[in-house]
């Protein structure tokens, strides 16, 4: 309906909505009737909408039949339009995914299935019902088969603007074992290309990879590689920086790639192996927005959970001053997550050289401040005061920390 053009007589004059109940008033103009009713229920508004003339206070309305009828004919004509415009985009969709085995006509028929996408929403859902989601992963396989660009662009942008929902990636995986290559394929290519329809096919290529690790099962996370790991950190590491809003959609989509993987020690092993703690790191020092620090966060409380991932951060020259800064500075969610991270250090990592740096970068400081600001059984205070007290003979000489305060609210 909002494509077809509203006969004017129809809209009522106070709610500018199509009228349901149309009356006609003393002044002879018609309203719909709740509206007339609101209006007229304000003491001070006893005057016609549209010509300003005084009108009697009254209960009862002339209904205009007539507009009514006229009304409803239009609502069912109007059904009965878009059912057919539904069946008949049904019907060019499914002529165009048929084309799509045609060599010559391949890459016409998909550029006409990205148009109709683009189109709308209704449209979208007549391209899902006729099969397009797996038409468009056999056609971004076989590209990725064949080495060939030619209708990747089309291809993605089809799948970016349906989308996957649970059922349909279960589908996926099950009968296209290669989509994840496939999308990792498409992150690799032309890494110094920095044209708009590279870096949009990525970003696609991204969103889908977040969509399908969302929906996927444990299955799924078992089976990701090396080379899976070692491309998300190296799109990580060179991150767009031409567009903002786009650039930082990207980052939080693969940022969700890497929490729903990283919750598997093997996964957590590798992407470590692939330099994400640094590349991690460094993408904090840049002051991102909250959402990208809690998934930064998030991420690296996994990756901290291994030996490896500790000796990457602490590696870092600003990984602990990066952390301790990011503390009573976000949300709760960063400060827990952030915590949890200087308690793995504290307790696995817990060198004289690592102790010093805390005191010298200022994480004995920010601890103390918790434990005095933070609620009395709050998941914070009680973790800053386990990591003060565990080091209170190495850090007693800081002037902020307060002995006392680490055995005034016992456990």
């Amino acid at each position: 309906m909002d494509d077809l053009e509203i006969p004017h007589h129809f809209i009522c004059p106070i709610s500018l909505q199509i009228m349901k109940d149309p009356v006609t008033v003393a002044t002879g103009i018609t309203y719909d009737r709740d509206s007339i009713q609101r209006w007229q229920s304000h003491g001070q508004n006893n005057a016609c909408p549209v010509t300003n003339q005084p009108l009697p206070i009254q209960t009862d309305f002339t209904p205009n039949h007539n507009l009514r009828r006229l009304i409803q004919s239009w609502h069912a004509s109007d059904q009965v339009s878009t059912k057919q415009s539904s069946f008949q985009t049904k019907v060019i969709a499914g002529n165009l995914i048929k084309k799509l085995n045609l060599p010559d006509l391949k890459l016409t028929s998909l550029k006409s299935l990205e148009n109709l996408a683009s189109e709308s929403e209704a449209n979208r859902v007549c391209l899902k019902e006729v099969g397009v989601v797996r038409a468009m992963i056999s056609s971004l396989v076989s590209c990725y088969q064949d080495c060939a660009t030619a209708g990747l662009k089309e291809t993605l942008n089809v799948l970016y603007l349906v989308r996957f929902t649970r059922d349909d990636t279960r589908t996926i995986l099950s009968k296209h074992d290669r989509i994840i290559s496939s999308l990792t394929w498409v992150l690799n290519l032309d890494h110094d290309a920095c044209d708009d329809t590279n870096t949009n096919m990525k970003s696609h290529a991204i969103v889908l990879l977040k969509d399908i690790m969302h929906n996927a099962k444990s299955l799924v996370f078992e089976r990701l590689n090396r080379d899976f790991f070692n491309t998300i950190v190296h799109v990580l590491r060179h991150r767009e920086t031409n567009n903002l809003e786009r650039g930082i959609n990207s980052i939080k989509d693969l940022l969700h790639v890497m929490l729903t993987t990283c919750t598997w020690p093997r996964n957590c092993s590798m992407m470590v192996d692939s330099g994400a703690v640094f590349e991690l790191v460094e993408l904090e020092l840049g002051s991102p927005e909250k959402g990208i620090t809690e998934l930064v966060m998030g991420v690296l409380v996994h990756l901290c959970s291994s030996a490896d991932g500790r000796a990457q951060l602490l590696g870092h020259a600003a990984g602990i001053a990066m952390i301790t800064k990011r503390i009573a500075k976000v949300s709760q969610k960063v400060d827990e997550r952030a915590l949890m991270i200087v308690s793995l250090i504290s307790r696995f990592s817990e060198t004289d050289r690592v102790l010093k740096e805390m005191m010298r970068v200022g994480t004995v400081e920010k601890l103390c401040m918790v434990l005095q600001v933070n609620g009395l059984n709050s998941y914070p205070r009680e973790k800053a005061r386990e990591i003060l007290k565990r080091h209170s003979n190495v850090w007693k000489d800081s002037p902020c920390l307060d002995v006392t305060l680490l055995t005034r609210y016992p456990s």
